[in-house]
């Protein structure tokens, strides 16, 4: 068998290999998100039976404006939210550097094919594979530059999401005290 047919067979079965990692982990994403939803499902349905025997005790108009104000947890939501948020961060990660492993090796082979063409190059082609190899390195210079900010906006998107979600927390606490004090001040 030739080297080239050995070279296209390697980067055949790379690339096999490669969809093969990103199909396991979409395949493994879902699955978190299944798993999750099934927790979720099953909770909600607890919840909403202990709450159907609760119902049947209340004797007044208080503790029904009690017992409703309880059953907004925006505290459940929140958390489920992050916890989706956390999957799909992590599908995205596991995606980004299967890409960058692809790209380095894409960068690799250019830079054989340069080198070896740099070594076979006539007599007088000096300048030519000088100018190859700087627009070589540019474009990897100016491919890490871009990678440096996606990660860098991908950290300040995480960091807002974990402020926003801390501050819907606070704020959702703050509503039930409010609510508690409302009800404790008209049962008086």
């Amino acid at each position: 068998m030739s080297a080239n047919q050995q070279s296209l067979l390697a980067t055949q079965k790379a690339v096999i290999d490669n969809l093969l990692a990103v199909q396991g982990t979409f395949f493994s994403g879902f699955e978190k998100l299944v798993d999750l939803n099934l927790k979720a499902t099953k909770a909600a349905l607890e919840d909403a039976a202990q709450k159907s025997q609760e119902v049947t005790d209340l004797k007044d108009a208080q503790e029904l404006l009690a017992f409703t104000s309880a059953f907004v947890r925006p505290e459940q939501a929140v958390a489920y939210g992050k916890d989706v948020y956390g999957i799909l961060a992590g599908i995205q990660g596991d995606l980004s550097k299967l890409a960058e492993a692809q790209l380095a090796q894409g960068q690799q082979q250019v830079s054989d094919v340069v080198e070896q063409f740099a070594r076979n190059a006539p007599t007088g082609s000096e300048g030519a594979v000088a100018l190859l190899k700087s627009s070589l390195a540019t474009a990897n210079n100016a491919y890490e530059s871009a990678t440096k900010a996606a990660r860098q906006a991908a950290s300040a998107a995480e960091s807002n999401f974990a402020a926003a979600t801390n501050a819907t927390l606070k704020a959702a606490a703050d509503v039930g005290k409010a609510t508690k004090t409302s009800s404790r001040r008209r049962a008086a």
